[in-house]
């Protein structure tokens, strides 16, 4: 549970205190005070955790030197009783790791240096060896001046002042609470603190009971709990009682809420994917094709030569084989040099070489050679080692991301099988629908094609006579309604050929188109006999 705690208080020279013994104190440093001589050193002061100044943004440069801001704040006041600082003390969750802590303390002084232009001195202690171990707290040590570009100017009358000082305090106050809760709500922490009082809250608070002197009296001359203290320990009891009970009633409707908030989740999480299934649903192939690139993830071994363990181990291989090609040029180079100096020089290089003379200039360059060759040995095996450390990143970064990706994976591969039946689906659609075109067009053409075979028949054309090809391959039903529409006037056909149109769709299918496809498939069967 998280603790509230802001309390302001003074600096002041009437009650014997400095700036700048309060400032090392709290800072845990030695500052030595200009304006009395005196030397304030608590550099062996233990549970500092750390200490910063921190400035308005037009501060001059020398103020960031703690010693100097203070010791300036000193020599500012001349009066003898003078308030030469002021000091905020917050308690800071315990709840919260170290570096959550320092960033609250800091954001809150931050607050404060900006609102009333001081200079502010903010030091964080640890808990106490002996004290409660969740009493991490801060010091913020403020100026009673405002700090501008020339150094101290006004003072702070707003705080100082009996009415503005009460309100301003009230408010920082209620603000470092909403900091605070800022920041354990940022760090998925339930606790919350609140600045009021209980009185404010209206809150009632049991109240403490006392045996008075008689009874205390008794008790220690008899050695045995007197009657009130027994009432005492009754109305303890019953109030333990009460309070366990409420603390389990309380249990169990945080357990009713979390059970709601999570069965609440998971309907909404439910209705979440069944709108994405009906969306996928709803889906062309070419639609979902689109959808599958843009959830596909990126290829493995991309994201692995990107993966920042590989990088490093990459960089220090590359480091190392670059050592190793520099070393080998410089050893060669060295060599030439040295080659070519016994080229020009061949005396010297032979006094050189049997002791008799020294050559430092040959024996320079062959160190060099030497040098850089054992390094270039040296760096060789170290070069294997780091390719393989490369190599075991690469394995690792590479199962991690195979990991990672599975889920994905599988929901491509899901994307795509119903990609793939959509296509399916789509195609034979399609087919059907070209099938129906083509129908309806042979159904348009009945008509005109069995007045084109009447016309033939009437006018005995080639393939038509009695014995012809043509007629002998025309079913009886087909002869007969073409005699009977030819026996029929001119200028009744037209309503004679729309009858035995309607009449052979109305007995199901088209019984005329049919008729026809009959003759035309058995007069092709003929003339392949014929042909054979």
């Amino acid at each position: 549970m998280a603790i509230y705690h802001l309390s302001v208080k003074t600096i002041s020279r009437s009650a014997g205190r400095s700036a700048t013994a309060a400032a090392a104190y709290r800072a845990g440093v030695e500052i030595t005070d200009k304006r009395t001589g005196e030397i304030h050193d608590y550099r062996r002061k233990g549970g500092v955790e750390s200490a910063a100044v921190i400035l308005p943004d037009n501060a001059p440069d020398w103020a960031h030197d703690r010693a100097q801001l203070w010791n300036a704040a000193e020599q500012a006041e001349k009066r003898k009783n003078s308030t030469v600082a002021r000091e905020f003390e917050i308690a800071l969750p315990a709840e919260l790791s170290p570096a959550e802590r320092e960033l609250l303390a800091h954001d809150f002084t931050r607050e404060l240096v900006a609102r009333h232009g001081v200079a502010a001195d903010v030091a964080i202690h640890a808990p106490g060896k002996e004290g409660d171990n969740r009493n991490h707290h801060a010091h913020i040590l403020l100026t009673t001046r405002r700090l501008g570009p020339d150094g101290f100017g006004e003072k702070t009358r707003e705080l100082d002042d009996q009415k503005t000082g009460k309100v301003l305090v009230t408010e920082w106050r209620e603000r470092f609470a909403q900091l605070q809760n800022e920041r354990l709500r940022e760090a998925g922490l339930d606790a919350r603190v609140d600045h009021r009082s209980h009185a404010e809250r209206d809150l009632d608070a049991a109240p403490s009971q006392h045996l008075g002197p008689t009874a205390t009296a008794i008790e220690r001359r008899t050695g045995q709990r007197s009657r009130k203290g027994q009432h005492h320990d009754q109305d303890a009891a019953e109030r333990q009682a009460h309070a366990r009970q409420a603390g389990e009633l309380e249990r169990q409707g945080k357990a009713a809420d979390q059970a709601i908030h999570e069965l609440t989740g998971e309907i909404h999480q439910a209705k979440r994917e069944q709108a994405e299934r009906e969306r996928i649903e709803r889906m062309s192939a070419a639609e979902l094709a689109a959808e599958i690139e843009r959830q596909r993830p990126p290829r493995a071994l991309d994201l692995v030569e990107r993966d920042q363990a590989v990088l490093k181990a990459e960089g220090e291989r590359q480091a190392l084989q670059n050592q190793h090609t520099e070393a080998g040029s410089a050893s060669a180079r060295a060599r030439d040099q040295a080659q070519a100096w016994r080229e020009a020089h061949k005396v010297q290089a032979w006094l050189h070489d049997k002791g008799i003379g020294h050559a430092p200039e040959l024996r320079e360059l062959e160190e060099q050679r030497d040098a850089q060759r054992t390094e270039w040995q040296r760096l060789g095996p170290r070069i294997l080692d780091a390719e393989q450390r490369a190599s075991s990143a690469r394995d690792t970064a590479h199962l991690r991301i195979q990991a990672e990706q599975a889920p994905a994976l599988a929901k491509v591969a899901e994307l795509e099988k119903l990609r793939q039946a959509k296509a399916r689906q789509e195609l034979e659609q399609k087919q059907r629908q070209d099938a129906e075109k083509r129908a309806e067009r042979e159904r348009q053409k009945v008509p005109e094609d069995f007045a084109a075979m009447a016309r033939k028949r009437e006018m005995k054309a080639c393939g038509w006579s009695d014995r012809g090809e043509q007629w002998k391959a025309a079913p009886e039903n087909l002869r007969g309604l073409i005699d009977s529409y030819n026996a029929a006037p001119k200028e009744a056909r037209a309503v004679i050929l729309a009858r035995i149109v309607e009449n052979g769709r109305s007995r199901g299918g088209d019984k005329l188109r049919d008729l026809m496809a009959e003759q035309r498939e058995k007069y092709r069967e003929n003339d392949r006999g014929m042909s054979r």
